[in-house]
């Protein structure tokens, strides 16, 4: 899965990426499009779960779930029509799953802004209308060559033409694709997959602020999920970056005393990664023992069959059953001996349906 970071020029996007990724790898500089290529990363997802599995089974190595991060070039108006590369930009924009947009809620006269003045409002309906207009394109072109096909009366042909045309009335309103995702059949959604559309793809907005408004997440998260109707984050990139800086044996001291007298958790990071994997429908079980505890990377939903495949494609034919605990479960009771002997371990077949932070051991035939 590729999560691409996007947004106009001089949000400290880059800035973000480098402390999303703790390398400098991406430039990061006080003009438009120092960010040509997207710079790719894989990044881990951080879970305490994985720490506390890690000193129960007294494990010699620890391996997190990963996803990539793809640093994209920020995009101005006109990018739809080719504006300071705004083809070539969207092309890369077309290749993630799922799109975080990187809000700039802070206040920096020594950062130029493209737009001469911060509006967070401004700026988001820019970078969407330039996506949706994109999408308007690319159906415009794709529209004609279909309608000619429907003398065949090929049942596809005629599902699609139908489809894509409600898409472009939806488009032309200014809305995003995935927001009629709910009013599509699994047959749409199937002839859609083929397409590619830059707002068919989920949303993350992550705000950017100052390190002094941190404090204040929790209320600016729901304020701009109630305005934009999508998953939203808090992150501070000067401030993240400025952590980089610090030993680790240090930062939870430091952190510790920055939010000294806070009411709140402070976002982190790792807020924003846990987000951006649960919002292109992963989700992960744990394996643990004594070499190894790791986090399986699963699609939500997925049965224990297709859960076993994660650890290796064989291990899906060979099923045949799987041990299971939930996480709570086996910290409660310090491990697998303990949470068996409290019969809080069970035996699941095939129709199982892996919860998030399952600890799984599976059993095959081979």
């Amino acid at each position: 899965m590729k999560i691409g970071i996007v947004w106009l020029p001089n949000v400290w996007k880059s800035t973000l990426f480098n402390a999303l990724t703790k390398n400098y790898s991406a430039d990061a500089a006080n003009f438009p499009f120092c960010t040509i290529e997207p710079n790719v990363w894989v990044v881990e997802v951080k879970d305490e779960r994985v720490d506390a599995l890690a000193t129960i089974s007294d494990t010699d190595t620890k391996i997190y779930a990963a996803i990539n991060f793809v640093d994209i070039a920020g995009l101005v108006k006109w990018a739809s029509d080719g504006e300071w590369l705004g083809n070539k930009f969207l092309a890369h924009i077309r290749e993630v799953d799922a799109i975080v947009q990187v809000v700039r809620l802070f206040e920096d006269d020594d950062v130029v802004h493209v737009e001469w003045w911060p509006d967070p409002m401004r700026d988001v309906e820019i970078i969407n209308l330039e996506l949706i207009m994109a999408d308007i394109q690319m159906i415009e072109n794709i529209l004609p060559w279909l309608q000619k096909k429907l003398k065949s009366r090929d049942v596809d042909v005629i599902k699609l033409v139908d489809v894509l045309e409600r898409m472009k009335a939806h488009l032309e309103e200014e809305k995003l694709a995935i927001d009629m995702k709910d009013d599509l059949n699994e047959k749409e959604l199937e002839l859609l997959k083929a397409y590619n559309f830059l707002t068919f793809k989920p949303f993350v907005y992550a705000l950017n602020v100052s390190e002094d408004n941190l404090k204040n997440g929790d209320a600016l998260i729901k304020e701009w999920e109630t305005l934009l109707q999508k998953p939203v984050t808090v992150v501070s990139a000067k401030f993240e970056s400025e952590l980089m800086e610090i030993d680790e044996d240090e930062k939870e001291l430091f952190l510790d005393d920055l939010s000294d007298g806070w009411t709140v958790k402070l976002p982190t990071l790792d807020d924003l990664i846990k987000l951006a994997f649960d919002t292109v429908w992963l989700m992960y079980y744990f394996t643990t023992w004594k070499k190894e505890t790791r986090a399986r990377t699963v699609l939500k939903w997925s049965t224990a069959p297709q859960a076993a495949w994660a650890i290796h494609t064989d291990f899906e034919k060979w099923f045949i059953k799987a041990e299971v605990v939930s996480y709570s479960k086996f910290v409660e009771w310090w491990g697998w001996s303990w949470s068996k002997e409290k019969g809080f371990l069970r035996l699941e077949g095939k129709e199982y349906i892996v919860q998030d932070g399952d600890v799984m051991l599976f059993r095959f035939n081979n």
